[in-house]
């Protein structure tokens, strides 16, 4: 593991996988809700991040957490070594969201952009939930499997399988 991609749904527990991993491997973790928006909570010029992106998959180790655009996410997958698909029931994505802008009444959500509205982000991430059918396919990990000989693939589909990642498989 040098070149980590960890994906999926909103609420899935993306981040909180990430920071695992990166604390047991020494890999450095790259959020891309953190390149994607700027400080005021406003996505950053596409050439921007762009620039970023490709600086990122061209270093010699790294986790990246997050979808990003459709073009960066494939050129992701074809630089990655490891690719993590957190693949949760969408009940339990739905409920992670709507529990991060409960907790979010209290605490900002670590990781979170400086200046992004957690409601805001929430109301996305229902949204993008609602959409998420026609792009989370079958179709789709066929594809990841397609493009992942020569690499780990891993499909997290439970709670249990989330929270043993790390231990079963970085450790």
């Amino acid at each position: 593991m040098k070149k980590i991609a960890v994906f999926g749904k909103p609420g899935g527990g993306k981040s909180t996988l990430s920071k695992k991993l990166a604390a047991a491997t020494g890999i450095d973790l790259y959020p891309l809700d953190l390149i994607e928006y700027g400080k005021n909570g406003e996505r950053v010029p596409r050439s921007e991040y762009s620039m970023a992106h490709e600086k990122l998959i061209n270093s010699e180790n790294w986790i990246i957490d997050g979808l990003g655009s459709l073009d960066s996410f494939w050129r992701r997958i074809d630089a990655a070594d490891t690719i993590v698909y957190i693949d949760l029931p969408y009940w339990v994505h739905y409920w992670w969201v709507t529990k991060r802008l409960i907790k979010a009444v209290f605490v900002k959500p670590e990781g979170w952009p400086d200046g992004s509205s957690v409601l805001k982000g929430t109301l996305a991430s229902w949204k993008y939930l609602r959409l998420s059918p026609k792009f989370w396919t079958p179709e789709l990990f066929r594809k990841l499997q397609e493009s992942s000989t020569n690499k780990s693939l891993y499909r997290i589909k439970s709670k249990s399988e989330l929270n043993s990642f790390v231990t079963k498989y970085a450790e």
